[in-house]
């Protein structure tokens, strides 16, 4: 699970972190994260564990006096940020994006660089709620035109509107 550790202005990208913990929860899967408290973060954990899901925070241990961490889950320390995308790539078979900053773009860019790399074969899959992620969509597929991304840039992950969506890809 890749967000944002803010909540953003938009009441809609709460509700989606909240929908996508209950889904997971519901399905009985284990969830890999941040391991934070705040924002979207917190948000899908605690209706994750709420819903009976396995929640692992995986967090670099120089964020500790940055953000108090989520009570009720497993904690991973790591030493950077660096090893936590590591760790977190290792942990998941399925990486959802919802919106958030500079650290969830990161993990995004991260995961689709590695596959278009074959280095995992893993869905990566954007939840674009209300159009969050429409400027990067059309940015990727500029890339992509203008010959900077080898093959086709679409095929290295899925974007649904929602969560409700983004479970239907399974």
């Amino acid at each position: 699970m890749f967000c944002g550790s803010s909540v953003g202005r938009n009441p809609t990208y709460l509700a989606t972190a909240r929908r996508t913990g209950e889904l997971i929860g519901r399905k009985g899967w284990r969830m890999v994260y941040g391991g934070g408290a705040t924002g979207m973060m917190g948000e899908v954990a605690r209706a994750a564990l709420t819903a009976g899901a396995e929640v692992i925070g995986v967090r670099p241990s120089p964020l500790d006096h940055l953000e108090r961490p989520q009570g009720g889950i497993d904690m991973i320390h790591t030493p950077d940020l660096f090893e936590r995308k590591q760790r977190m790539i290792g942990m998941s078979d399925v990486f959802l994006v919802l919106p958030g900053g500079l650290g969830t773009l990161d993990e995004f860019f991260e995961v689709i660089t590695t596959a278009q790399l074959g280095m995992h074969e893993k869905p990566v899959i954007l939840v674009n709620t209300d159009g969050y992620f429409d400027p990067l969509l059309a940015l990727l597929r500029w890339c992509d035109a203008e010959g900077f991304i080898y093959g086709k840039v679409h095929r290295l992950f899925h974007v649904a509107p929602t969560a409700d969506a983004a479970f239907d890809l399974f």
